[in-house]
């Protein structure tokens, strides 16, 4: 069974989807498609940006859904059995298998980012990846400091992301460091994704969320709140409301796909940091990124 996995952000790089626009009229109508929705040249900015400009919040998300939904279209044996996303990539990952259409996915993720950068900008927050400890450990420390500090990014066995806010997050990385982590160094990113600090955000986007059509999708998708297959265009809404101040479950997301009979990982979109994880997860599952001719 293929599984077909969605990168989040991070992944942009400057040049990105220049191949797609060339290569391809319908990858072109796309883009096209979607500097009218977006309002401003985003294609130009992937196209032509520096690593600054696609690093503004209005272009990271709405550029990494734009590559790998267009890269879905375009590739000719695309046909999954099941899907996933990491983070942002769950939206890509819903279009992909048909629960939202194009034109609504974008404007969501582009509705999510000036949501996210509106809760980060209301408080001083970070994030910290923390190496080389159990899930367990990282959970008990985090339970013991003073503020707003908690696990966000179950990303592999032995690497899992803290959110939360400034102090709690510096404290917990002085505590998990005593209690043997490899590495504890906080992230530069501008603030506590899937904290409870994001709460303004997910109430923003429950709103919109809830104003757009989901339709029945074609293949399971395996959501980060809850790690396991949803078919219900009721449920998706629901764990995708939950998403932005809920832990990215990818760890055990991927051990759920495995476990219900994925047996080849296909990731789609930038980069190539998914099959990283998922080769973290059994070594010898066959990985690959999505191309097209």
């Amino acid at each position: 069974m293929k599984a077909y996995v969605f990168p989040g952000q991070g992944a942009q790089f400057s040049g990105m989807g220049k191949d797609m626009y060339d290569g391809s009229d319908r990858a072109k109508d796309l883009f096209k498609k979607a500097d009218e929705i977006l309002g401003f040249e985003i294609s130009k900015v992937m196209f032509e940006g520096s690593a600054e400009e696609l690093k503004e919040t209005k272009v990271t998300q709405p550029a990494i859904f734009l590559h790998s939904t267009i890269l879905a279209e375009l590739m000719d044996d695309f046909n999954p059995d099941m899907v996933a996303g990491h983070s942002l990539g769950e939206f890509s990952a819903l279009v992909a298998n048909g629960t939202l259409n194009f034109e609504d996915g974008l404007k969501l993720v582009s509705k999510r980012a000036m949501a996210m950068q509106k809760a980060c900008e209301a408080e001083p927050s970070t994030m910290a990846a923390i190496l080389g400890l159990e899930d367990e450990v990282v959970e008990k420390v985090c339970n013991e400091i003073d503020g707003v500090v908690v696990p966000a990014n179950y990303n592999c066995p032995g690497q899992l992301v803290i959110s939360g806010s400034v102090k709690a997050v510096e404290d917990a990385c002085e505590k998990l460091k005593e209690a043997g982590a490899k590495r504890a160094m906080v992230l530069p990113v501008g603030g506590a994704f899937h904290s409870p600090l994001m709460e303004p955000a997910r109430v923003e986007l429950e709103k919109a969320i809830n104003e757009t059509t989901f339709n029945q999708p074609k293949c399971p998708v395996y959501q980060n709140a809850v790690a396991k297959a949803v078919s219900s265009p009721e449920e998706i809404k629901q764990n995708l409301i939950d998403q932005l101040t809920a832990p990215v479950k990818w760890t055990q997301s991927v051990k759920a796909m495995m476990e219900d009979g994925a047996s080849e990982f296909i990731e789609v979109g930038p980069g190539k940091v998914l099959q990283g994880l998922v080769k973290k997860v059994d070594r010898k599952m066959p990985v690959s990124s999505g191309s097209f001719e």
